[in-house]
């Protein structure tokens, strides 16, 4: 079951994580017809997540909470609580670092697993099986895992048995269970992306696996080429447990309660969304370098602005204070929709170099002997002997003894307002 040179890599998948997660806090939701959806009251009635119960009236997620209520009477609906979906998703990538080293979360309710080096655990799926049980036995939570060589087939795998599945998909599998399939099936195959590689005639899987390659990156860049690797079962990419880091940039937005041409209340929205953003970039320890708005107005119309800053930022004074020059610079004054703030052109603090000016050159001089003396210290005693109170206080667990950072799941989707989720 182990190959000499190969791996095996498993794909974790949490079925209907959020609706799940409910149902294990409270036993009596177990058999019913659950949805996890927004306030309706603030058209946010979209459904987010629901229960297998529920998908059997055609309940989806994306439908509008109206529509569900329609198909299934008797539905139940609850708003998200995002911390008790952060604290069960912590829970079980701890759960599966206890098979691995080598996790690599890649949202809120799923993650990959390289068990290539836990031959002593057992095979493949024994050792699946035994992850399946204890994370349905003590999260009360169920998964699918997909067992396979590579991130896509394990990922495909995942996909084939849910609730509840352990599926093996092996490279010598693909001819016969995906090609056949149509090209919209692919994971990582979307709707507009199937449209145009059915242009050219590309049907199915297997009609993507045999494509010409100048023709595909003609259409889709280097995304073509790759997508036609992915139909052959090949994928390269190894399970990274830090890409956890990886993040290009940091927002939040809101749709408001009503579309309004206030502008006092619209002001009012994007200081509530600059102190979301800065919390969000304090807990990464980062800085923005350029930041950007979007617009969207009653009648749908999307706008985004963004201005490059001449030094980095972090206050929440400051990245309000540029959102609401841009807001007031761009905005044509009809009733607006939705607002959003996104910090791009982030940094490390650790790293960021101010471009001191006339103004700020005093003030900066003024520290100079204490940032001397500091980095004196971390020279000797590492990058992590000094930092900030809210540093300490955001640090989830000890340093290395080195002075690395320990590798303890922090990504976003836990930390955030709003996590991301695959429905499945």
């Amino acid at each position: 079951m182990y190959p000499k040179n190969g791996k095996v890599i498993f794909h974790v998948d949490m079925n209907s994580f959020y609706a799940s997660v409910e149902m294990a806090h409270d036993p009596t939701l177990k058999g019913k017809p659950l949805a996890i959806a927004g306030n309706p009251e603030e058209r946010r009635g979209i459904i987010v997540t629901c229960s297998y119960e529920a998908r059997k009236f055609g309940v989806k997620t994306t439908m509008p909470l109206w529509e569900a209520k329609k198909l299934c009477p008797t539905l139940i609906v609850m708003t998200p609580n995002f911390d008790r979906y952060r604290a069960a998703s912590t829970a079980m990538f701890e759960l599966l670092r206890q098979f691995s080293d080598l996790v690599e979360p890649v949202s809120i309710d799923e993650g990959y697993m390289d068990i290539t080096e836990s031959k002593e655990l057992g095979s493949p799926p024994a050792i699946a099986e035994l992850i399946q049980k204890r994370i349905f036995d003590e999260l009360n939570l169920p998964c699918s895992i997909g067992i396979a060589p590579n991130k896509f087939l394990a990922k495909t795998a995942s996909d084939m048995k849910k609730p509840m599945g352990i599926t093996i998909l092996r490279k010598r599998d693909v001819p016969t269970v995906l090609w056949p399939l149509d090209v919209e099936e692919m994971h990582g195959v979307g709707k507009k992306t199937a449209e145009k590689l059915k242009s050219l005639g590309l049907q199915t899987i297997g009609d993507l696996a045999a494509a010409n390659e100048i023709q595909l990156k003609a259409l889709l860049g280097i995304n073509g080429v790759r997508l036609k690797e992915r139909a052959n079962g090949i994928d390269k990419r190894q399970v990274n447990p830090d890409s956890v880091y990886d993040f290009k940039s940091i927002g939040n937005s809101t749709t408001l309660p009503k579309d309004t041409t206030n502008q006092r209340e619209l002001i009012t929205v994007f200081d509530r969304l600059s102190e979301q953003v800065t919390s969000r970039m304090s807990r990464k320890q980062v800085v923005a370098t350029v930041l950007g708005i979007t617009i969207r107005y009653k009648s749908r119309q999307t706008i985004t602005r963004s201005q490059k800053l001449e030094n980095p930022i972090a206050r929440k004074s400051e990245i309000f204070e540029v959102a609401k020059q841009l807001f007031n610079r761009n905005w044509d004054g009809n009733p607006v929709r939705l607002l959003g703030i996104t910090a791009t052109g982030l940094q490390e603090v650790e790293e960021a170099v101010k471009q001191l000016d006339l103004f700020t050159y005093e003030k900066e001089a003024e520290k100079e002997p204490l940032l001397n003396t500091m980095s004196k210290l971390k020279d000797k005693y590492g990058k992590n002997i000094i930092g900030t109170a809210s540093s300490r206080v955001n640090q989830k667990r000890p340093l290395n003894i080195d002075g690395g950072t320990d590798t303890s799941f922090n990504k976003d989707f836990l930390q955030g307002d709003k996590p991301n989720s695959t429905d499945s």
